[in-house]
Order: C-alpha cells, then sequence, then structure tokens
C-alpha cells in the first residue's frame, strides 16, 4: 500500500513515528498521523486545515490531543459515559498524577523502535479508501486527514472540535459533500 503513497503522505508517516519517538512512547496512533499533519506546510491536507481556520489553532489542538491523552487516551464521550455510571475520569487521572506524576495514565512508554497501532493502522486503510472513494490514483495528506475525521475516538472529536469534520474537509478538497458512487 506504502507505494501508493504520495511523497506528502509518507512523509506524514514518517512525521508520525518521530512525534511518537520524541513522546517516548511505543506505539504510533492516530494523534501522531494528526500533529504530523499539523507540522506540514503545502500539502493538500494544510491547504485544507488552513481553509478551516487550524493553521492558526494548531497549540489549541496539541493541547486537546495531550489532555486526551492524559485521560489514557479516553474521548469526551467515553469519559461522559463513564460519569454516568458514577466514575470521574478527572477525579481519577488527578489523583494518580498526583502519587505517579503528570502524564502517569498515558499508555506505552517504552524504548525501542515504534510499532503503528490498530487505530493509525485503521487510519491508513481508511486513507487508501478515501482515495478509491473520490478517484484518485494516489493517497494523498489530504486521504489520511480524511481518514482522521471518519474513525471515532479522541482524534476525530479534536478535530471535529476545531470545525474539522470530514463533510466541511470534503467541500474543501472536492467541491461536494460526498464522493461520487462508481
Amino acid at each position: 500500500m506504502f507505494e501508493r503513497f504520495t511523497k506528502d503522505a509518507r512523509d506524514v508517516v514518517r512525521g508520525a513515528v518521530e512525534h511518537c519517538e520524541g513522546a517516548g512512547v511505543r506505539t504510533v496512533g492516530a494523534e501522531h498521523l494528526l500533529l504530523a499533519l499539523l507540522d506540514r506546510e503545502g500539502g493538500r491536507a494544510s491547504f485544507a486545515l488552513a481553509a478551516l481556520g487550524l493553521a492558526d489553532r494548531g497549540d489549541s489542538v496539541r493541547e486537546a490531543l495531550e489532555e486526551s491523552r492524559r485521560r489514557a487516551g479516553l474521548s469526551r464521550a467515553e469519559s461522559d459515559a463513564l460519569a454516568g455510571l458514577g466514575i470521574d475520569v478527572t477525579e481519577i487521572v488527578a489523583r494518580v498524577e498526583e502519587v505517579h506524576g503528570v502524564g502517569a495514565m498515558a499508555a506505552g512508554r517504552r524504548a525501542g523502535r515504534p510499532s503503528f497501532g490498530r487505530d493509525a493502522k485503521r487510519i491508513l486503510e481508511q486513507s487508501l479508501r478515501m482515495a478509491l472513494a473520490h478517484r484518485d490514483r494516489r493517497i494523498g495528506d489530504e486521504h489520511i486527514l480524511l481518514a482522521l475525521t471518519t474513525q471515532p475516538g479522541p482524534t476525530a472529536e479534536v478535530l471535529a472540535d476545531h470545525g474539522v469534520t470530514h463533510a466541511a474537509l470534503t467541500r474543501i478538497l472536492y467541491g461536494d459533500a460526498e464522493p461520487k458512487a462508481s
């Protein structure tokens, strides 16, 4: 599949590995792909992010991803569901961090070469589907960004909170709400 990736898309994948290593975690996740996309300039994804006003709000996205990481990767919806059962995730995180330090609940801090986690693999597979749905011959960084908006979880939630939805991206990148049926 990687032979179908454009240079920009390959750079995003490499950047995700670098973000993972920089964070001291062993598993590349969807959040690392998003962070790598935020670092990029000049690609179709960076154009779309700028058009949606995210270019100037990258720090806000990074902070939201960090907050999710501190909650052990739980989305806000998952935290709300637990709150409905009487479990206060914020209180649990505070208590754990009080004893073990900030970020103690973040998963996967180990040495060694990072591997791609299930969510990151799903995003890359979905990026192929996005390219095929739009009849694009290559998988570009824009397809990775589109895929990030389709997979439930903290990364898609953070994007949506910042106005980056699948429908909005599709309009900017392709000028319509949905890809044409084959």
